[in-house]
């Protein structure tokens, strides 16, 4: 099997059998995120101690890169610091965008496999999505419930 099959086999697992797909109750950060070009949405709910991301789960809908890419997201942000993820999220976007290095690459694991998504412009904001909507939460966790009520209100009578 080569690399671009493998690739594609990891984003298809993802999307199919997601293992972080679920609503959670007792979050303590709960953020909205959509992506207005393609209608991708999710809500995305972590659960922190002492700086620690210990849970975390989306719900919503969009296409499978969005999907895949959130759900390898919480692969790897569940169990390290917010700052730690934060510094994902810096190497995510590098990859995206192609500023990271190879060796910064290794360490997103099977979100990786989303590094070709840069040869693909229509594409980006929907492997972003998720890590968008983590940035967000950890960047402004304050103001976290706040966005989420007023995203919850505006996306009311959006179609899922």
């Amino acid at each position: 099997m080569n690399t671009k099959e493998l690739y594609r086999e990891i984003l298809n697992d993802h999307n199919v059998n997601p293992a972080h797909k679920t609503q959670m109750d007792g979050a303590t950060l709960e953020l909205h995120g959509v992506n207005p070009s393609c209608g991708d949405n999710i809500v995305l709910y972590l659960k922190t101690k002492d700086g620690i991301i210990t849970d975390g789960s989306y719900t919503g809908s969009g296409c499978a890169i969005s999907q895949a890419s959130v759900d390898m997201m919480l692969d790897l942000v569940i169990g390290k610091t917010t700052e730690e993820a934060q510094k994902l999220y810096d190497i995510f976007t590098g990859m995206i965008h192609g500023t990271a290095s190879e060796e910064q690459i290794e360490q997103l694991d099977e979100a990786a496999s989303l590094e070709d998504i840069s040869h693909m412009p229509s594409r980006v904001k929907c492997a972003e999505l998720g890590w968008r909507t983590l940035h967000e939460m950890i960047s402004t966790p304050v103001k976290t419930q706040e966005i989420q009520k007023t995203a919850i209100q505006s996306h009311e009578n959006c179609p899922a």
